[in-house]
């Protein structure tokens, strides 16, 4: 029947059923066994007149349910399957499996799975090999072709990245390895995005030997992106988008969090029906918009749903000074008018209230700007001088544009990025031109580098610099005759920019350019006080390293090994393999780069006209159960009560045994209870439990690190907090899961439940007695390890002459000790292969070697090429800081600095301690790893 969910993967076993007759007819032939009774002289008599019965048939109910665990194994044999699933077209001569993992994948990927391990288990059924390949991988990934286990362990092993794909590369790749298997079944598992060269790459994948098309996809393209964010006037713009055919209105909600992952904002998008795009404000303070450190879209788990942002998207408060008067009647002339224009929309603006400078500069300095633009202000009063000079020291970026007053006011040398002439160049001037001056290249070490000269602005006015050796270096712009046209200057953390024409297109027509209101917008960027990373033309021109990634279902991670340092160059850049979207550069400015750009629209992806079979599919996880387990069970549970049911009818449940045993079993019960009363004492005197079994069954119950109580508060906090750390990297790294980590006092607490003990030396800590000492040698000939570390890398080292105070401290416990002959740990030492590849052992400080027991047959390299296979060094000694290194805070982050600061050299020392506890683990594993294929040819294998 169609309506039944179910299905048999063997239906003739399904004719066994016309045997159940049979059964019943044997059945009811077949007696039951009499049941056996013991002599009773007086029942006999009592029931002498009773007609005796012997049963001639097994009872209805017996026969029914045998009949019914004979159905049950029947069925179970037929190999039911309750909703079943459509055998899949897996056939040919190969498989070869397409499938977008990229960040539209992200948000039903656990179905795309599913879906592959059908396609791959019916290939597997089929015996054809599989080549499986994904669209947002390293372009040199192996695709096969694999046998069906191996393909699935790829499959399990792949993950969705926060890139696009390459449909055409990879096409390419799996087409040139099904010219050697013709006929082969081509199955395409895509996102359901359109992307640039499709159509040539679906027609480059069906042009070899490709038999059969299976085409995997959604119901529909339900993807929502955020292309646009950006910091206005009145608030946050955003932009999202959506794919087109849906006629539906929607909305859509975007969160404002914080550099920590805090939701400090929210807004709520609206698509109108049929409408691709959606616009939305988040209309909050402009304090609390620059806190902004990510926005995402509420319910959208992929990478698109999420834009990252850094300094260019904070908005700069920005002051406004002129002295001249403000003229309603003719607002173009204004000095100011220009430059409000060009700034309003990426700067708020505020102005004072009062026209006297003295109150002016006050005012607005206490409102905090970022930059503060002067149009022609010539002499600055004394009383708020070294308050505006002290502004710029600390951040503050001051723009100066000329005009009369500043050429009539001479040099203010703390104020000005150069020094001036008195007076001013002009058309008809002691120092004039014949024509007006257009603007050059824009110099290489300035902000503008990136800018091409606008060729419509001429300049027929300006004051001028007097040359000076370093005039070239701070100069920004200029004119086709050589001289500055801007010129700026940094000033403690502050900047200095003097443009050297007035803001009002008097004597130039750059102020209504479009190149001025560019060049305003770079020099905004400048007046950041810590800056983003490519502030500048000097930044902009070196790679930024990775900060914070973006995943592909949109959480922010940290970087990939495989993320590689971006540079930044002028417009959009390419989202890559070795680029993903995230953030580039460091704690003290970054970059973002965003998976989406505002030109990006979504186009659902049109399955293309095939010459070939085509099967459609949709995405869906695997819902068929297999029933006969739970047949094979019903069935032993049948046969169960058939058996208790024969020893019933038999009599060995009868009631007269029954009493038997219940009367046995209390009398034991009876017995017991006795003894235990009687030998109550006995018992208590047999238990030869000790004090402090309970503590060493613990101690003993997980592996856990050791470090030795020192006395000194510093040492032992940060001790268990690096030990805390690194036992944290071996649970998430290794199959290794140490317990907590354990103070122990050498003196008296019991050395030989713990593999390593790690030892900070410090001066100033009591020096052991004789006693600990001895106890530390019986540890270390027992087979402990003992991690001396004396954490004074910048000071002399073990071998000089002359010692630090921790290096003679370390001296003075040796000296007790049978210590064997150490050596550095050589390059092919089993410490740096046990679990990472490690050239050398860093800690919170690098350079110091790592002194190991030395190997006494370190020269036979071809009898053993892994050195000291025999056993585990009983010492081991570093100046390197190691728990300075590993030492984490509650949260997980670093308690301490490395040094130098290289956020790697934290991940190569807790990787040492990883390979650290391997060798320690391990012991003579690792090397003797090398004579396996020996061994085995010696067997014979």
């Amino acid at each position: 029947m169609s309506w039944l969910p179910l299905s048999f993967g063997a239906p003739m076993v399904l004719w066994g059923l016309l045997a159940l007759p049979v059964i019943w007819w044997l059945l009811r032939l077949t007696p039951p066994k009499p049941q056996t009774e013991v002599f009773p002289p007086l029942k006999i008599l009592a029931r002498v007149l009773k007609r005796e019965e012997t049963p001639q048939q097994s009872p209805w109910w017996l026969t029914l349910l045998r009949l019914l665990m004979a159905a049950l194994v029947v069925a179970a044999l037929a190999e039911p399957v309750f909703n079943p699933r459509e055998k899949l077209p897996a056939e040919g001569a190969a498989l070869a499996l397409v499938i977008d993992n990229d960040w539209a994948s992200a948000a039903d990927w656990g179905k795309r799975v599913a879906t592959a391990q059908r396609l791959i288990a019916d290939a597997g059924s089929n015996g054809v090999p599989v080549v499986i390949a994904f669209t947002a991988e390293k372009p040199n990934a192996e695709i096969g072709p694999f046998d069906a286990a191996a393909a699935l362990d790829r499959l399990r092993a792949a993950k969705p990245r926060p890139i696009p794909t390459d449909r055409p590369a990879v096409y390419a790749r799996v087409a040139g390895v099904l010219e050697t298997l013709p006929g082969a079944s081509v199955a395409v598992l895509a996102d359901g995005l359109a992307a640039k060269g499709d159509e040539a790459a679906f027609n480059t994948l069906l042009s070899k030997n490709a038999a059969r098309v299976v085409w995997a996809s959604s119901d529909r393209l339900a993807l929502t992106g955020l292309t646009g964010a950006e910091n206005q006037v009145d608030g946050f713009a955003l932009t999202a988008i959506r794919a087109p055919g849906d006629p539906a209105p929607a909305q859509v909600t975007a969160g404002a969090f914080d550099d920590k992952g805090r939701r400090i904002a929210d807004a709520t998008l609206t698509f109108a029906p049929g409408e691709t795009t959606a616009t939305g404000t988040m209309a909050v303070p402009f304090e609390l918009r620059n806190d902004f450190a990510s926005i995402a879209l509420d319910g959208e788990r992929q990478a698109g749903a999420v834009r990252v942002l850094d300094e260019s998207s904070k908005r700069r408060r920005v002051g406004l000074l002129s002295q001249a008067e403000a003229d309603q009647a003719q607002p173009l002339l204004s000095p100011l008018y220009y430059i409000r224009r060009a700034l309003q929309p990426f700067a708020d603006l505020v102005e004072p209230s009062s026209a006297d400078l003295a109150d002016a500069i006050p005012q607005l300095l206490d409102q905090k700007p970022a930059m503060i633009v002067m149009a022609d202000i010539g002499t600055i009063p004394p009383q708020v001088h070294q308050r505006l000079v002290d502004w710029v020291d600390n951040g503050g970026t001051l723009v100066r544009f000329a005009g009369s007053r500043l050429a009539a006011a001479g040099n203010d040398d703390d104020l000005l990025p150069v020094r001036l002439r008195t007076g001013e160049r002009s058309l008809g001037g002691s120092l004039s031109w014949t024509t007006p001056q257009a603007v050059t290249e824009f110099p290489k070490n300035g902000p503008f580098a990136d800018l091409s000269p606008p060729a419509e602005v001429t300049v027929s006015r300006q004051v001028l610099a007097e040359p000076t050796p370093d005039i070239v270096e701070r100069t920004w712009a200029t004119l086709a005759d050589g001289t500055p046209l801007v010129t700026g200057l940094k000033k403690g953390k502050g900047t200095l920019v003097l443009f050297h024409i007035t803001p009002e297109a008097t004597w130039s027509t750059l102020p209504i350019s479009g190149s001025f209101v560019e060049m305003l917008r770079r020099i905004v960027q400048l007046s950041r006080n810590q800056g983003a990373a490519v502030a500048n033309a000097e930044a902009a021109a070196t790679s930024l390293a990775p900060y914070r990634m973006i995943a592909a279902d949109g959480t922010l991670v940290p970087p990939t090994p495989d993320a590689r340092p971006l540079v930044p160059v002028a417009g959009p850049l390419p989202v890559t393999f070795e680029n993903p979207p995230g953030l580039y550069g460091s704690e003290t400015g970054v970059f973002a780069h965003n998976l989406l750009d505002p030109a990006t629209a979504f186009a659902p992806l049109v399955r293309p006209q095939f010459a070939v079979p085509v099967t459609n599919i949709q995405y869906a996880f695997d819902e068929s159960r297999d029933l006969k387990g739970s047949l094979v069970t019903a069935a032993l549970v049948l046969m169960l009560l058939d058996t208790l049911a024969v020893f019933w009818m038999g009599g060995l449940l009868s009631r007269r045994p029954r009493r038997a045993r219940t009367a046995a079993a209390t009398t034991a019960a009876l017995l017991l209870g006795l003894g235990i009363l009687l030998g109550h004492a006995d018992l208590a005197r047999a238990d030869d439990a000790k004090p402090g079994d309970t503590a060493a069954i613990e101690d003993i119950a997980k592996t856990r690190i050791a470090y030795v109580l020192t006395g000194v508060p510093g040492d032992d906090s940060i001790s268990r907090a690096g030990l805390e750390g690194l036992t944290h990297f071996l649970i998430e790294k290794t199959a290794l899961e140490p317990g907590a980590p354990a103070g122990v006092d050498i003196s008296k607490d019991e050395l030989s439940f713990y593999p390593l003990i790690y030892w900070p030396i410090d001066p100033s800590a009591p020096m052991p007695s004789e006693a600990a000492i001895a106890r530390i040698d019986a540890y270390m000939q027992q087979g402990g390890t003992v991690l001396f570390d004396t954490r004074d890398q910048f000071a002399n080292g073990i071998g000089a002459d002359s010692a630090s105070p921790a290096t003679e401290r370390l001296r003075d416990i040796l000296g007790n000790l049978n210590v064997p002959p150490l050596e550095p740990v050589p390059s092919d030492h089993v410490l740096t292969k046990s679990f990472f590849i490690l050239p050398e052992f860093p800690g919170r400080f690098a350079g110091s070697p790592l002194w190991v027991e030395a190997s006494l047959d370190a020269s036979n390299a071809e009898n053993r090429p892994v050195r000291v296979g025999d056993g585990v060094s009983p010492i081991l000694i570093t100046a390197n800081d190691f728990a300075g290194a590993w030492a984490v805070d509650e949260n997980g982050d670093p308690l301490l600095p490395t040094v130098p600061s290289d956020p790697m050299q934290r991940i190569y020392a807790l990787r040492a301690g990883v390979n650290i506890m391997m060798y320690m683990l391990t012991g003579n594993y690792k090397s003797d790893q090398v004579h396996v294929p020996i061994l085995l040819e010696r067997l014979g294998q």
